[in-house]
């Protein structure tokens, strides 16, 4: 796990939702559970506030970081894909985004590309997309401003499952991206029973559960979160989405007591409950 996926990681899944600001000091305790010292903290937060994803305020003495409104957006459409699938029967259509750029255009083709894949779409030829999701809308509001791109969208229908089955097989490397997320049902369905027990507390449980959603979130970028009759037999995507979501909530106590217990300098022994109370 680098630093700088670290911070968002714990903005997207602590701080977020306490006011999606940090103290720097609780930033570089919380960092520490995971091997990274301070001057790469401080290091780590001073780019990401150059590029514009976090903001800073001085309170006294302390440094607070806090999320702009444009990272906060990113991490919530982050999240949303990690977090949800689809479960809405498919209606047999496919929506087709053919494009062209310029050769001089490079950079501008390769980002339109990133957005094509992030929104689901596969390549089934080089400038021939598609999904069985209608979000073409999506593509289009994202590019508006870029007259150069040429783009032309289109529904269609295969007719026949087998094609479908295979116009699958050729736009997304389902094979290996099944592989990968039979590796991760291996290496955290056999700590469920662990994880239901109680087992782990405190650092153990945070960095276990950063751990998880570390490990886990790539598959939305590679994952078109395609319907059931696309996908390849023995299909292990969806039971390893079940077990991600499973042990991400099991660890949830533990995990967050645990960040409460850094951010506000409590002891660790000390109940999050006693302070509701008092409060």
């Amino acid at each position: 796990m680098k630093a700088r996926g670290l911070v968002f990681d714990l903005f997207g899944d602590y701080l977020g939702d306490r006011g999606g600001e940090v103290r720097l000091r609780s930033l570089i305790a919380l960092m520490d559970c995971f091997g990274v010292p301070e001057p790469t903290v401080r290091v780590v937060v001073a780019r990401l506030r150059k590029e514009g994803w976090l903001g800073s305020r001085r309170d006294g003495r302390e440094t607070t970081y806090l999320l702009t409104d444009s990272a906060a957006r990113q991490l919530e459409v982050g999240r949303s894909r990690i977090f949800h699938r689809s479960n809405e029967p498919w209606d047999g259509q496919w929506h087709m985004v053919i494009y062209s750029v310029p050769e001089t255009e490079r950079a501008l083709r390769e980002q339109l590309r990133r957005k094509l894949c992030w929104l689901g779409f596969g390549p089934l030829s080089s400038s021939v997309w598609l999904s069985p999701h209608d979000r073409i809308s999506d593509v289009k509001a994202s590019f508006a401003d870029r007259p150069v791109i040429r783009m032309d969208t289109f529904k269609a229908r295969s007719g026949s499952a087998d094609v479908e089955r295979e116009m699958a097989a050729r736009s997304w490397c389902l094979g290996s991206l099944n592989r990968d997320y039979a590796e991760m049902l291996a290496k955290y369905r056999p700590q469920l029973s662990r994880y239901r027990a109680g087992e782990l507390h405190g650092k153990a449980a945070l960095v276990e559960r950063v751990q998880l959603v570390h490990d886990y979130r790539a598959f939305p970028h590679r994952d078109p979160d395609l319907p059931a009759q696309l996908l390849p037999d023995g299909w292990a995507g969806r039971a390893a989405h079940e077990v991600f979501l499973e042990a991400h909530e099991l660890l949830r106590e533990p995990a967050e007591a645990y960040v409460d217990t850094l951010l506000l300098g409590r002891r660790a022994s000390e109940p999050r409950v006693a302070e509701l109370d008092a409060s």
